[in-house]
C-alpha cells in the first residue's frame, strides 16, 4: 500500500485545494538525453508543453551511469524531480522501493490506450499488474557485419553460434581484419548488454523458472565458451562500445555487436565518428555493405532470442502529480513524433499508434530525418529489410528475468558486474569454464 500513497495523497490534496490547477505547476524532468542536440530537441518540447498548458518544465541533463545513485539520494531527501526518463533496469527496482508513482504510471497507460503500445513494452514493466512507468521508445541489439565479405566467401548470416563461428574461421584475419570486437572491459555497461545478449540468444538466464537464481550450467558453459572465441577473435585491450565503432569503421572488423544508435554514424552523418573506410568520411559505402541481424540463437536454444532495450518514462512518488501526468501524456502523443525525433536512429516507437490511428506514430518515424551534420530518414539509407529486421526484433525483444517475472532481481545481477569481472577472467585464461560457472552461480546466489 506504501507505494500508492504518493498518488492518492495527491488526490486527495486536489480536493481539498481548489486553488491548485495544473497551469501553476512547475515541474523538474531528469533526462539521459544530455548530448546537446538532444537537449535541446527536449527544451523545446517543453517550451511547446508550457505554451499549451501554462506548466513549465526544467529540463535537468543526468548521465546515465549517475542516474540510479542520483535517484536514490534524491529519494532519500524527499527531493525526486516529477518525471524521469529512464532505463528499464530501473523500472522495477525502483518501483519496489517506492520511487515510482506506479499508481500514476498505470493509469496514464490506461488514458492513453494499453492497446496502443506494444505488448512487451508493457510487459517489462509490470508491477503486480500495474504499468510501473510509461514505455516512450526503444532498440534492439543488432550484430552488424559485412555482407559483402560474407557474400564472398558463401557465409550465412551471423543469426547463431555456429553461423557466426564459421563466419570468424573465414574472415579473422589480424590484423587486417579482426573477426569480431567483443566486448571486454568490465566495468562499462556495454559488456553487460552484450553478453546478456550472447547468453539469451542460448536461453541461458541467471533466473530459473520457479523465480530461483542460478544459469542452467550447460547453457552457461556453452555461453561462455563462444563469447570466448568471439574476444580471440577481437583486437586485444579492455574494449567497449567505442573500440567497436572505431575498428568496424575502419574497414577492420566482420562483425560487431552495437545499438542502432550507429546507423546514422555508419552512414556518414555525424562528422564526430565518421567512417573511416575510405577517404570520404560522409559515403554511405559502409551502410551499403552491412548487414543487420536482431535475433541470435545458440546450440541449446534453436529459437534463438532478440535483445532490446525500453527506456520509459516514469513519474516518481515526489512529483507534483497531475501536471507531471499531463507532460508524460504530452510526450507520448501530441509531442510523441518529436520525443522520437531526439534521436530517430536509436528511438523506435513502442507507442506504434494511437486509438484512432494504430500506426500513426511508427508511420512518422519513417519519415524523422536521423543524423547531426547531415540528416536524412533511416528509411532512405538503409532496405526495408533492415528496417523491418530492427522493428520486429523490438516487438518480440526479451530481457533476462521478464518471463519468470524477476527482471528486478536480474537487474540487480547485471548491476552487480559479477558476471563481466568473472567472464573476462575466464578469457584471460584464469580458469576452465566448468570452474567459471561454477563460480558466477555461486555469486549471483549472493545478491539480494
Amino acid at each position: 500500500m506504501t507505494l500508492k500513497f504518493p498518488r492518492i495523497l495527491a488526490v486527495a490534496a486536489i480536493g481539498l485545494m481548489a486553488t491548485t490547477s495544473i497551469a501553476s505547476a512547475q515541474l523538474r524532468f531528469w533526462t539521459t538525453e544530455e548530448q546537446p542536440d538532444r537537449l535541446a530537441k527536449q527544451q523545446e518540447m517543453a517550451k511547446e508543453f508550457e505554451k499549451e498548458t501554462g506548466t513549465s518544465v526544467e529540463v535537468i541533463p543526468v548521465t546515465e551511469t549517475d542516474l540510479g545513485k542520483r535517484a536514490t539520494a534524491a529519494f532519500a531527501a524527499g527531493d525526486l524531480p516529477d518525471v524521469i526518463y529512464l532505463t528499464l533496469q530501473y523500472v522495477l527496482p525502483w518501483s519496489e522501493a517506492g520511487i515510482l508513482d506506479t499508481v500514476a504510471n498505470d493509469e496514464i497507460v490506461k488514458e492513453l490506450g494499453a492497446e496502443t503500445f506494444t505488448p512487451k513494452a508493457l510487459e517489462m514493466a509490470d508491477f503486480d499488474g500495474e504499468t510501473a512507468a510509461v514505455p516512450s521508445d526503444g532498440w534492439t541489439q543488432m550484430v552488424l557485419y559485412r555482407k559483402d565479405l560474407f557474400k564472398e566467401k558463401g557465409l550465412a548470416p551471423p543469426n547463431s553460434y555456429a553461423n557466426i563461428e564459421a563466419a570468424i574461421k573465414a574472415l579473422n584475419n589480424p590484423p587486417d581484419m579482426y573477426g569480431f570486437v567483443a566486448a571486454t572491459k568490465v566495468d562499462e555497461n556495454f559488456m553487460s548488454q552484450v553478453l546478456e545478449h550472447v547468453f539469451l540468444a542460448n536461453g541461458a538466464t541467471p533466473i530459473k523458472p520457479d523465480g530461483s537464481i542460478g544459469f542452467d550450467k550447460k547453457k552457461l558453459v556453452e555461453s561462455l565458451d563462444f563469447y570466448k572465441t568471439l574476444a580471440k577473435a577481437s583486437p586485444p585491450g579492455d574494449l567497449y562500445w567505442q573500440q567497436s565503432r572505431q575498428v568496424y569503421f575502419a574497414g577492420k572488423a566482420a562483425m560487431i555487436i552495437w545499438s542502432p544508435f550507429i546507423l546514422d554514424e555508419l552512414a556518414g552523418l555525424r562528422d564526430s565518428n565518421p567512417p573511416t573506410i575510405n577517404d570520404d568520411p560522409t559515403s554511405t559505402e559502409l551502410a551499403e555493405k552491412t548487414g543487420v541481424v536482431t535475433r541470435l540463437s545458440g546450440p541449446s536454444n534453436k529459437e534463438g532470442a532478440a535483445w532490446g532495450d525500453i527506456r520509459y518514462f516514469g513519474v516518481t512518488a515526489d512529483a507534483d502529480t497531475d501536471p507531471a501526468m499531463a507532460f508524460v501524456k504530452f510526450s507520448l502523443d501530441k509531442g510523441y513524433t518529436q520525443t522520437l525525433s531526439i534521436a530517430p536512429e536509436g528511438k523506435f516507437p513502442v507507442r506504434p499508434g494511437s486509438k484512432d490511428d494504430p500506426e500513426k506514430f511508427r508511420k512518422a518515424w519513417m519519415t524523422l530525418p536521423a543524423g547531426v551534420d547531415r540528416k536524412k530518414p533511416l528509411a532512405d539509407i538503409y532496405s526495408k529489410e533492415v528496417i523491418d529486421n530492427i522493428m520486429d526484433g523490438l516487438d518480440n525483444a526479451d530481457r533476462w528475468g521478464v518471463r519468470e517475472g524477476e527482471l528486478a532481481q536480474a537487474s540487480r545481477i547485471i548491476n552487480s558486474q559479477v558476471i563481466n569481472r568473472l567472464t573476462r577472467e575466464f578469457i584471460d585464461g584464469e580458469r576452465d569454464a566448468d570452474a567459471t560457472a561454477d563460480m558466477i552461480n555461486e555469486e549471483i546466489a549472493k545478491i539480494q
